[in-house]
């Protein structure tokens, strides 16, 4: 009686089972479906994560890098014309040589020096083509000017006389060499210069002019100057000219052409102008 009392409790227990159980003929099988249900939720769960980080783990996409930096430079090359104005002054000595009746001052005598001093005007043209930052240039150069200054004694008429001195008119061919900072140009010129001069012996109480002499004098000039590119075609600059104009014998004549001395004239000039140019050449270029 107990055994089989005891074997109907164990059937008993184990009849009861979980609602969602199955029992495949006396085995319990609802412990193994629980675990099912929570397997397949992990690997649910797994699949999504991995899914995520897939996602994460995409390529990137394409970024163009920027462009390099473009730099502008500024073009010297090119014609120009344009128009100068400032001052100069020219230092001057004067010997006499030759008396009035042509006979020889031996050894001369010092008639003095003086300076003369003015307004110059003009106008420049040129052509310069630029190799990196170098540029290279040839350039005329025509001015009006209004240079004068006296001096004495005048020894042909003793110690009442002086002497005077005008030049009217300046002339220059000059070939240029210079480095350019971009749109700022610092360059060095020579060649060559000619001045029209024009010299008077004076009276110096009254002013009254009793003889005269004149010539157009070329010599070697340098010079330098520094130039500005305000836009692509206009240039603003300062330059400045030393011509050595040396040394010449000039014979005067009176009032009624006959001849009345030598003088040894001994010269140099300077020059100082402003400019401003219109310059034919290319637009700003970029370089990389």
């Amino acid at each position: 009686m107990e055994v089989r009392h005891s074997v109907h409790l164990w059937r008993a227990s184990y009849s009861r089972a979980p609602p969602d159980a199955c029992t495949v003929g006396s085995i319990n099988l609802g412990w193994g479906l629980t675990l099912y249900k929570f397997l397949l939720g992990a690997v649910g769960a797994i699949a999504m994560t991995a899914s995520a980080s897939a996602a994460d783990l995409a390529a990137r996409p394409y970024t163009k890098a920027p462009s390099p930096m473009i730099a502008a430079v500024y073009d010297w090359s090119g014609f120009y014309v344009g128009l100068n104005g400032g001052g100069g002054w020219s230092g001057k000595c004067w010997d006499i040589v030759t008396n009035i009746l042509e006979a020889p001052v031996i050894p001369s005598v010092s008639e003095g020096c003086h300076t003369a001093s003015g307004a110059v005007a003009g106008g420049q043209f040129g052509y310069r083509w630029q190799a990196g930052a170098w540029v290279f240039g040839v350039e005329a150069q025509g001015d009006w000017a209004d240079l004068s200054g006296s001096s004495g004694p005048n020894l042909l008429v003793g110690g009442g006389g002086s002497n005077r001195s005008k030049i009217d008119a300046i002339g220059l061919f000059t070939g240029q060499v210079g480095y350019a900072w971009d749109n700022v140009l610092l360059y060095v010129k020579g060649g060559v210069i000619g001045v029209s001069d024009k010299y008077e012996g004076f009276i110096t109480a009254t002013g009254f002019v009793f003889d005269r002499a004149s010539e157009t004098r070329w010599n070697g000039a340098v010079g330098a100057g520094l130039d500005f590119g305000v836009t692509s075609n206009i240039v603003l600059g300062v330059d400045y000219v030393h011509g050595f104009m040396g040394s010449r014998d000039n014979s005067f004549t009176f009032n009624n052409g006959t001849f009345s001395r030598t003088d040894r004239i001994r010269q140099d000039i300077d020059i100082v102008t402003a400019r401003v140019s219109y310059k034919f050449g290319g637009p700003v270029i970029a370089k990389y």
